[in-house]
């Protein structure tokens, strides 16, 4: 049984939550309350509020949450569209599915999600609608595919679960890659077979190569315009990999370059457009060191506490399997996913599960694969989504047609490839060994 402190601390967080309080405050406010019904000292919070943000990864995320506020701002987004609209847009359903392989170069730029969205539904919901395309669905798929930014390296929920865990960034940063992938490949199969229910009948028709040697100069014209763009992704992942920099340093690298690539060689970028960067940029990453200290400070004391080991008994005492065990774990973060954001998510959770992981001896590297597509997933489950907040917003349809729409995606994609990525651990961690030569599969 938990002491009145850390009874007090967990009601009160479930309670703030329930009342919609901001998370950040909540995760302080609820230990501190613990703390002072409890008698004890408060003065480990300090510490550990200073602590939690004394790491060079903090600074990388910074660095890559201002790469993303650059796409749309620099020109990258408008060229990274183009090519990928020479790529598929000759394909059944690949007007729409422009928006997926758009978002998976971006997810390269980006680190995270909503930047995604916001590049893309402007770009390409009322030009696809001139061509016959609901704004719903345009809308809906953009919005499924943004958790891409999760999955393609760099990612920063895949920081902050190494941050927590100990783990190598770099390990991390590919073993989404996969899972990633199949996501990618299994929207745009649906994409195929559900478009036709979501067009109707337009005048205007999108001007598309007709024979392949149109094609083959349509996308060298659009590649060589893209390059550019699509090298940020390139240089960050040959300098990781290649040993030149750490993924530390490639945060700075990538947004030098970005600011670089708008002023100088797209000339799209203004005082304006910088200052709107920075200043999302500042709020992004305001928010984030809020909730990443904030949520150390609660979990360490919860930990401290004895509830990180209270959770692992009570689990394996409900079951003997280590497969129900991890399906458990997913069902619990898919809960919560409806209600939190991923990283206030993994900032809660990573460190009470890690007892039970450790005593189940769980792959961490295979964990937080799983972890983050699960966090990811969650950007498209109601009733609080973010891709659905921002998506409704800018595509300018209902919530309610929005999330009705999405439901397929969800269902029949990012579920099953959730479950892939939970039970199949090479998936997740074949490419971090072939690429870092590390023996990092492990019993599972």
């Amino acid at each position: 049984m938990f002491d009145i402190g850390t009874t007090t601390t967990i009601i009160a967080f479930l309670v703030g939550i329930a009342l919609g309080l901001p998370i950040g405050w909540l995760f302080i406010g609820s230990t501190a309350l613990g703390l002072f019904v409890a008698g004890a000292p408060a003065t480990f919070m300090a510490n550990t509020f200073f602590h939690a943000l004394d790491s060079s990864t903090i600074m990388a995320i910074a660095f890559f949450v201002f790469a993303g506020a650059l796409i749309s701002e620099a020109g990258l987004a408008d060229r990274i569209v183009s090519f990928s609209y020479s790529l598929v847009g000759r394909l059944k359903g690949g007007l729409t599915g422009v928006g997926i392989v758009a978002t998976l170069f971006l997810s390269a730029l980006t680190g995270s999600s909503v930047p995604c969205i916001a590049a893309l539904i402007p770009l390409l919901v009322p030009r696809l609608e001139k061509f016959g395309y609901k704004r719903v669905y345009t809308t809906a798929l953009l919005c499924s595919s943004s958790y891409l930014g999760y999955l393609i390296p760099p990612s920063v929920p895949a920081m902050i679960y190494c941050l927590l865990a100990g783990q190598s960034v770099a390990a991390l940063f590919i073993a989404t890659v996969i899972p990633g992938i199949l996501l990618a490949l299994g929207y745009g199969l649906l994409n195929y077979f559900m478009v036709d229910r979501y067009t109707f009948e337009t005048d205007e028709k999108p001007v598309l190569p007709i024979t392949f040697s149109e094609s083959v100069k349509d996308i060298m014209s659009t590649g060589k315009k893209a390059i550019p763009a699509l090298g940020a992704p390139v240089l960050i992942l040959v300098g990781i990999y290649g040993g030149i920099f750490t993924p530390n340093e490639a945060g700075g690298i990538a947004a030098v370059y970005c600011l670089l690539i708008g002023w100088f060689v797209y000339k799209e970028l203004t005082n304006e457009k910088l200052s709107r960067a920075l200043s999302s940029t500042v709020g992004t990453f305001g928010m984030t060191t809020l909730l990443l200290a904030g949520g150390t400070v609660l979990t360490r004391y919860l930990t401290r506490q004895g509830v990180a080991q209270e959770v692992a008994a009570f689990m394996l005492s409900l079951f003997e399997s280590k497969v129900m065990i991890m399906l458990m774990l997913n069902v619990f973060l898919l809960i919560l996913g409806m209600f939190l954001d991923g990283i206030p998510i993994l900032i809660l959770v990573v460190p009470l599960v890690m007892p039970l992981m450790q005593q189940l001896d769980v792959n961490l590297v295979h964990l937080g694969s799983m972890m983050v597509v699960n966090v990811g997933i969650g950007v498209m489950t109601p009733p609080f989504a973010m891709s659905i907040f921002v998506g409704s917003r800018l595509g300018e349809v209902s919530p309610a047609e929005l999330t009705k729409a999405m439901m397929p995606f969800l269902f029949l994609v990012s579920i099953p490839v959730l479950l892939l990525t939970t039970y199949i651990p090479a998936l997740s961690c074949w490419l971090p060994e072939l690429l870092l030569g590390a023996q990092i599969v492990g019993p599972w």
